[in-house]
């Protein structure tokens, strides 16, 4: 093959991108072969070859452009398609029609689009209780004399169904003539969401009817299901019919346990979790809150709770627990940043299996700017009551605001959990030698007989917008029993979070304490108070208010601090806070004296939690001060 041929073929007539880049790289093929044996033969005419080969390449770039440039050119326009309908309805079909893909290509094709789009129309408007629409499809009018053809689809839907009559029926042991029987049937028709008189939509039905069957199904009827439903719609007086039959088979009550994944624990370790026993009436959110208790235990990495829905066995149905063992040592390491103690770099290991009895040591060793703390301890799995037994170890070491301690403790505590409340009572000694700055050097050492009880109803644990967490603390010392001073230390706390609009937040925070002592001489710094930073009083430095002690300052006798903050949610995960805090430390209430600090900040739903960056002013001083946290794990 010749040059000349390779050529001719090159300039085809093909219109079709793919049939150019075949046909030019078939031509690169036969002109290789051609130019080697050119080379071959005589190679002092390189310089020729290689030209061939450039012309041969722009001829190529050529063809690709001139193939894309024809697509373009034969791409069709899209059809003008205008809806005249009430604006919901408009709404609805500009979301879910097809228009056309291509100009039609006669009055056939007009015709068969007409076709589709009417059936498709009907159908979406029977979805919202429009069953007698009149819907028409044709080219727009007054289009004048414009290129391409426009046209109009109206809809006149007509009148919304609405409900006319409701029948809900029940079979099986829902349907006996038993009082609580016969009230629970009654509560469940007076639920029914789609009464007489409410527009008939296609999903209120479906969700009516789903909700019906899950709340017959989550308490004593495992078994239940829908034997028949029917909605009659009478287009004439647009009128919808319903009827519902529901069979809710026997009532279910809880058997015995069936745990399967248990190799290195033993069943009392899930058998202490069960929120049930034997002979229960069957609760389907009861099954949950087990299965979420043995997901939060550390312990599995998987847990499934079922029972197995057998009417033969309803009267004592077997608790099916599926469980998967977790790794049962950990070690972990973290780093991060607080404008309250500064960086922040921590070692931590843990053993969920600790002497092989399931108890849960956990050690830390945490190295921060003003704080140094290493610590140890063991906590008991909870009992078939929620009791469980802690007790650790604890050395701290401080230098805040020209204070220094060293603060040595053991404690031993029982503590009851439930999904809502903490209630933990303890016995804690501890020595704690503490060094004011242009101030003498002591050493205290105390008791303390201890009360904590937390009570929270929150909508989510992490990302807060609705809910309380209320906390009170009650604890003292003798001076009989291995304490310096007699004191009794009293604490409240309670934190509310209200929702404002579909996502703003409005957060309040109020804190008091007091302790009753002839003086502060004696007792240790954690039952006195000091106030300031974050989650206190922003504007002022952390645990900067209090009473001063040469150029230091301590802990007093007095605290009250309170918080009011609004949170303008942007976006789902950004926001922007304003806030202002008050409040003060002292060592009686005659010294305390109020301090203000107020401010703007940022927020944002990480994660791991809430982030915060505040930017507060002292309203004695006008000082600015930032303030913000965030912590990274590894």
């Amino acid at each position: 093959m010749n040059f000349a041929s390779a050529t001719e073929v090159c300039t085809g007539t093909s219109t079709k991108w793919s049939l150019h880049l075949r046909h030019t790289f078939k031509c690169y093929h036969d002109h290789v072969k051609w130019s080697g044996r050119v080379l071959g033969q005589t190679w002092h005419r390189w310089p020729a070859v290689l030209l061939s080969c450039c012309m041969l390449y722009l001829l190529w770039c050529g063809t690709v452009l001139a193939a894309s440039a024809d697509e373009k050119e034969k791409k069709p326009d899209p059809v003008d398609v205008t809806i005249t309908a009430p604006a919901s309805i408009k709404k609805l079909l500009e979301k879910h029609m097809t228009l056309p893909a291509k100009p039609f290509r006669d009055e056939i094709d007009q015709a068969a689009y007409a076709r589709k789009i009417r059936q498709e129309s009907i159908e979406l408007l029977a979805t919202e209780g429009y069953f007698t629409p009149e819907i028409e499809f044709d080219e727009k009018k007054g289009n004048g004399k414009a290129k391409a053809k426009a046209y109009e689809l109206r809809i006149t839907p007509g009148p919304r169904t609405r409900v006319a009559a409701v029948t809900i029926e029940f079979q099986g042991a829902l349907a006996a003539d038993e009082p609580a029987y016969r009230a629970r049937a009654e509560q469940l028709r007076a639920e029914w969401p789609l009464t007489p008189g409410k527009v008939f939509r296609s999903a209120r039905w479906e969700d009516a009817k789903s909700a019906l069957l899950s709340s017959i199904a989550n308490r004593d009827f495992a078994t239940a299901r829908i034997v028949e439903s029917q909605a009659k719609v009478d287009p004439d007086t647009a009128q919808a019919t319903l009827s519902i039959t529901i069979d809710s088979g026997p009532a279910f009550r809880y058997g015995e346990l069936q745990i399967t994944g248990l190799e290195r624990y033993k069943p009392d370790v899930v058998q202490n979790s069960v929120p049930f026993r034997p002979g229960d009436p069957y609760r389907r959110e009861q099954l949950l809150a087990f299965q979420a208790a043995l997901q939060n235990s550390q312990l599995f990495n998987a847990a499934a709770v079922t029972v197995k829905p057998d009417p033969m066995q309803h009267e004592a149905v077997p608790v099916i627990v599926t469980l998967t063992e977790a790794q049962s040592k950990h070690i972990g390491a973290g780093l991060g940043y607080s404008s309250n103690n500064g960086a922040r770099g921590e070692v931590n290991y843990r053993d969920y299996n600790f002497l092989g009895r399931a108890w849960n040591l956990s050690s830390l060793l945490r190295l921060e700017q003003k704080r140094q703390t290493f610590s140890t301890r063991v906590d008991t799995l909870p009992d078939a009551n929620h009791f469980q037994y802690s007790s650790g170890v604890r050395v701290e070491r401080t230098d805040i605001k020209n204070l220094q301690t060293f603060n040595q403790r053991v404690d031993f505590s029982r503590i009851r959990t439930t999904a809502n409340s903490i209630l933990q009572v303890g016995v804690n000694w501890q020595r704690e030698q503490r060094e004011p700055s242009g101030a003498p050097k002591t050493t205290n050492e105390t008791l303390a007989l201890d009360l904590w009880y937390r009570y929270h109803d929150i909508d989510d644990p992490v990302n807060v917008r609705r809910g309380f967490v209320s906390e009170v603390r009650l604890g003292g010392g003798s001076s009989y029993v291995l304490s310096d001073q007699d004191f009794i230390r009293s604490y409240l706390r309670h934190q509310h979070w209200l929702p404002i609009g579909r996502r703003d937040t409005l957060y309040f925070r109020a804190e008091a304490g007091y302790t009753l002592a002839s003086s502060r001489q004696g007792i240790p710094q954690e039952y006195l108070f000091r106030a300031g930073g974050i989650q206190s009083i922003r504007g002022y430095d952390f645990l900067s208010l209090g009473v001063r002690e040469g150029d230091a300052i301590v802990g007093g006798r007095v605290l009250a601090t309170g918080t009011a903050e609004y949170v303008h949610w942007l976006t789902n995960d950004w926001g922007a806070a304003v806030f202002t805090d008050v409040g003060d430390a002292a060592d009686s209430l005659k010294q305390f004296d109020l301090a203000i600090g107020y401010g703007i900040g940022a927020r944002w739903r990480s994660p791991a939690g809430p982030f915060a960056l505040d930017l507060a002013r002292r309203h004695d001083t006008g000082t600015l001060r930032l303030h913000f946290s965030i912590a990274v794990a590894f």
